[in-house]
Parts: C-alpha cells; sequence; structure tokens
C-alpha cells in the first residue's frame, strides 16, 4: 500500500558539525562519504511534504591538510547534488588554546537559528525538523512555536539535548540501526 503524501509542510535544519561529529563516533569503521544523505533525508520526511533541506558547515582549511580538504569538497559536491538541498558554508576560525592551533566553525548555529525563525515567519513550512543535538537553539524554536509552527528535534542515541527534547513538539532519538540502512 503506497503511503499517501501530507500535505504539512516541512524543512530540514542539519547542523553539519555537530552531526558529522556524532556519526564518525558512531561509526568510526564505515566512510562517511558512503553515507546516503537522500536515505537519511526520506526516513526522517516520511510522508510530510519537503520543502528543502538546510545543511550548515564550514569548509576546513586547505593548506593544513589538501588531502582531507580534498575529500571534504568532494563530500559537498555530492550533497549539492541532492533535489532541495542548500549547503550553507560558514567560516572556519583557527585559534589557539594552550599552545595548539585549533580549528573550529563559526557562525553555524546563529545562521540555522536566523533561517528557521526568518523560514517560519515568512510562513515557508509548517513544521522544522532540527537534526542537532545542541541545546544553543531553544530560543529560536521558542520563537518559530510562538507563531504555531512545530518543531521536531533528531538526537541521537549517544547523545542529545535533554533541553531541546522538552522544548521541541517531537523528539526523534536516532540508533546506530536507524543509521546503518543509510550506508551504501
Amino acid at each position: 500500500m503506497e503511503e499517501k503524501l501530507s500535505k504539512e509542510r516541512t524543512i530540514i535544519f542539519i547542523d553539519g558539525s555537530n552531526y558529522y561529529h556524532i556519526l564518525k563516533n558512531m561509526f568510526n569503521d564505515k566512510k562517511l562519504m558512503e553515507f546516503d544523505f537522500k536515505c537519511f533525508i526520506k526516513k526522517l520526511i516520511k510522508s510530510k511534504k519537503l520543502i528543502r533541506v538546510y545543511y550548515y558547515t564550514a569548509p576546513l582549511d586547505r593548506k593544513k591538510d589538501e588531502k582531507t580538504y580534498t575529500k571534504q569538497q568532494k563530500f559537498f559536491a555530492k550533497l549539492r547534488k541532492i533535489p532541495n538541498f542548500k549547503l550553507i558554508l560558514c567560516r572556519m576560525q583557527k585559534v589557539k588554546i594552550n599552545g595548539r592551533i585549533i580549528y573550529q566553525v563559526k557562525e553555524d548555529d546563529i545562521h540555522l537559528a536566523v533561517d528557521m525563525v526568518r523560514l517560519a515567519y515568512n510562513n515557508a513550512y509548517d513544521t522544522a525538523i532540527l537534526v542537532s543535538s545542541d541545546g544553543d537553539f531553544v530560543p529560536a524554536i521558542q520563537a518559530v512555536q510562538e507563531i504555531g509552527k512545530e518543531v521536531e528535534n533528531i538526537g541521537f542515541e549517544n547523545k542529545f539535548s535533554y533541553h531541546l527534547k522538552q522544548e521541541c513538539d517531537r523528539f526523534i532519538k536516532l540508533r546506530k540501526e536507524f543509521l546503518e540502512e543509510c550506508f551504501n
């Protein structure tokens, strides 16, 4: 029996850095390039009407590691081929901590929060699906809900935010088995 498509307009917002690190910890033996985002999106959206997917991340420093940078660029190219998928590139910042240089993704959370609120106020969706375990999104979620939009939080069995879980209209904890089905 074919599943009937719902009229519930949905946008997926993916905190890319958060998502990548959780996936990497769950599947350290698998190549993340083999992860099928089309499959993942289809499983998340179910019968809802997908408007768009927004994925927030930052490009790596090419000078630091050419090989890893090239792999990331191939990953970005793969994402850009997905219909209704928008890759939002933020910035990577070098920070010196205890004499070591580390890289931090900057502005991704604020871009995601602003887009979620702006698109809600522009009536672009009925439901937002937030793929993140970062509790910093609670104020944006509250703003979206104030105008009658719903927010689902997709957390992970090995890491999720209690605050997001409490604030969202629905919370779905992804298990490793659910994600394994999306590897080619």
